[in-house]
This record gives C-alpha cells, structure tokens and sequence, in this order.
C-alpha cells in the first residue's frame, strides 16, 4: 500500500520527518503547522509530496494541520528573539542548583506557550527540581532538552578549520556517523586535533566528503603496487585521490626519479 507524505525540517535540525500532507497543497519552502507528541509545532516543507510504501512506516504519520500564516512565522522569530534574553535568569537559577549543565540556547514553542531550554552536559543530569522552579519563575511551561555536541554546534553556528561555515550548520545531510576510516581514505593526518571540528568531535565533512574517496579508491592503484607507464614500469608512491592521478617512482641503480601520471595513462592489475 502506498502512501503520501511530505518532509518537514524543523528549526535547528538536520532531520527530515515525514508527515502526512493532510489534503493540502504544499510546495518546497512553505511553512506548516504539523502534529508533533509534544503539540502543535511549526515547520518547513523541504521534500514535496511523494508516495511511500506503508510498510516502510517506523510509525504513525502525523498530519500536517495546515500552512502557516505569514503572521505566525514572523511571530515565531519574535518569540525566539524574547526568549533568547531570558538564558542569564536560566544560567543563574542552574548555578543556584548547582548542576553540572551547559545552557546552549533558549527557544520558544512556535505559539509562545512553552520555553525549551536546550544544554549539554558530561552525564545526565536530575533537573526536575529546576524545571519546578523555571516553570515558576519564567510563568510559562519548559521543557529541558539535553542535546549533543554536535547539535550544539549547528545551534551557535560557526567556522571550521578550512574557514568555512560548519557543515552542520549549513544542512550538508546528517552525520550521524563518522569515522577515522574516513579520515584515513582521504590521507589526512590522524592526529585527532587535525580532523576534529568546533564540537570536538569527528569533521562532519569527513562523512559529506566520502564517498567521492570511496569511488576514487576503488579504481585507483594501491600505494607499492607496479604499474606500467610509457616510460617503463615503476612503483606506486602516492596517490592524488582528487585529480585521479598518481606518483609513480622508477629507480635505475642508484638514481631515482618520481612522476606523475593521469590514472587513464598507466596500467596495473587491480
């Protein structure tokens, strides 16, 4: 049995979720009102609607209720913006409890009905009397959400390494996971420093990046392995995984000499 959906991003998330479109007309960029377990929220279409097979289903779709208004969007970055300036009250109210938590940032529901306070921590953390107490003190519901380091990052934003923004934060896929093999398919220096981003963990270009290392290794010859060239057979010293070209050596003697060939330009078997 076949099915529609659209997916939905919602703020600060990589993820797609796939709600039922409901008998709307939704087109990539709208904004929507969608049923979420924890009430109404609001969202954007970033994959229109498609069918699905049922039984791909981890779960029952919810239904996406309606478009957004123009009003409510503009009303949602207002609230965020409202409840931005309220994190040095939370920071204090944590220190008052003293827990051992991180607040990342302070968001809004969409109506402005509740607070989510977004933070990291090394372990978990018993907030439930702080939750009594901001609910108290902020007078409106919150929710606590303990987040990674990663999803700390794409909150904040920021630059990488190679002085771009992170990969995070421009919606470069999902990096759920990345790998030192990664790192290694690309030659990259394994010193942890090296290949790690804002968040301390893995690069998440690493992942992005990939497979276009994985084709390449797969038709490129392995480093010592001996190859033919117009200019006689040598040993593979290294290779340019990128611009599909390799570094042979050719030793006669005593003397040595290194070149560099377009992988279409040698021969070796694979």
């Amino acid at each position: 049995m076949q099915i529609d959906v659209v997916g939905v991003k919602f703020k600060n998330s990589n993820h797609i979720y796939s709600f039922a479109p409901n008998g709307n007309d939704l087109k990539r960029g709208d904004y929507v009102v969608v049923e979420t377990e924890k009430g109404n929220d609001l969202g954007v279409v970033v994959k229109e609607q498609d069918k699905i097979s049922a039984e791909d289903l981890v779960s029952s779709l919810k239904n996406v209720l309606r478009k957004a208004t123009e009003k409510e969007v503009k009303d949602a970055e207002k609230f965020d913006l409202e409840a931005e300036k309220l994190a040095p009250t939370v920071k204090s109210l944590i220190k008052e409890f003293n827990l051992e938590m991180k607040i990342v940032k302070v968001e809004a529901s969409f109506d402005n009905s509740r607070y989510i306070i977004n933070f990291t921590a090394d372990n978990r953390v018993d907030f439930r009397d702080l939750v009594k107490k901001l609910a108290e003190t902020l007078k409106k519901r919150v929710e606590l959400r303990q987040i990674g380091s990663r999803d700390a990052v794409r909150m904040l934003g920021g630059f990488g390494p190679c002085g771009k923004i992170c990969c995070c934060v421009q919606n470069f896929g999902e990096f759920d996971h990345v790998s030192m093999k990664m790192a290694k398919n690309q030659n990259l220096s394994l010193n942890p420093q090296s290949i790690s981003g804002l968040c301390g963990k893995l690069m998440c270009c690493l992942s992005y990046e990939n497979p276009v290392y994985q084709d390449a290794l797969k038709v490129m010859p392995k480093v010592g392995t001996e190859v033919s060239t117009k200019d006689g057979k040598g040993k593979v010293v290294f290779n340019d995984l990128l611009k599909r070209e390799v570094d042979v050596k050719f030793v006669d003697g005593d003397d040595s000499e290194i070149k560099t060939y377009p992988l279409e330009e040698i021969k070796f078997k694979g």
